[in-house]
């Protein structure tokens, strides 16, 4: 593919582009987000996400390469439109981060999230019944209750994107915070604590590429004990 796609060097499964496009609209008790029951047969089969997909050849706007960000918006708009029948507009969309998987992954996506707002002309979300079986607006801290009483299963990047989004009241707010800040890259690394407890990493952790996951110092990292996964980031604090 003829645009650039961010991955480890020498990757022995090379990451296949992708972007994912996070919908926000105003409810009655604070911001909402589209979420998205995914088919059991597609990548991320059964959990809960956002909208998107791979990053198709046709989706690359001509004389764009080898920048992979226009590629990506064509895509988050296609992807919307397929998947839940709704029409955005591309400059609507704001970069939001950048998910690359960790090199063992068996199945590896580098993913550019957007955000976006929905808006009255959207109507109803009509789900295409094949890759989608459901969805539902949901606060951004319900979805996240619904993670812990274990009535979802949704993946770290879907938690991690949520959590930044729940300190939100407004979508316009969301937005405006969204399009202030750096977009945050996040190439994960996983470890495991002397419990035997999984870990993503991700920079900023001091134990980031550092081959020891009990290391003393800053965190940020999804600890993912049995039941319960815990996101710390003390760059938020």
């Amino acid at each position: 593919m003829p645009i650039d796609v961010t991955d480890y060097p020498n990757a022995e499964r090379p990451a296949v582009p992708a972007a994912t496009v996070v919908l926000l609209r105003d409810g009655a008790e604070g911001i909402e987000v589209l979420m998205i029951h995914r088919s059991s047969k597609t990548a991320f089969g059964g959990m809960w996400a956002f909208p998107g997909g791979v990053i198709e050849d046709d989706d690359i706007p001509p004389g764009t390469e080898p920048d992979p960000l226009p590629a990506a918006r064509r895509a988050a708009i296609r992807e919307s439109r397929e998947e839940v029948g709704l029409m955005i507009g591309e400059d609507s969309l704001v970069y939001l981060s950048h998910w690359l998987p960790p090199k063992e992954a068996p199945r590896r996506f580098s993913t550019w999230f957007f955000v976006a707002a929905s808006h009255e002309d959207h109507g109803d979300v009509g789900i295409d019944g094949t890759e989608v079986h459901d969805h539902r607006w949901m606060r951004p801290q319900d979805t996240l209750a619904a993670l812990d009483r274990g009535e979802v299963e949704m993946a770290p990047p879907t938690i991690i994107t949520l959590d930044d989004l729940r300190k939100f009241t407004h979508v316009d707010e969301a937005l405006a915070a969204v399009r202030a800040a750096q977009p945050r890259s996040y190439a994960t690394e996983m470890g495991f604590l002397s419990s035997g407890t999984r870990v993503c990493l991700w920079a900023g952790d001091a134990s980031y590429r550092t081959g020891s996951v009990e290391e003393s110092g800053a965190r940020h990292r999804l600890i993912m004990e049995p039941g319960v996964w815990t996101y710390v980031d003390d760059s938020r604090r």
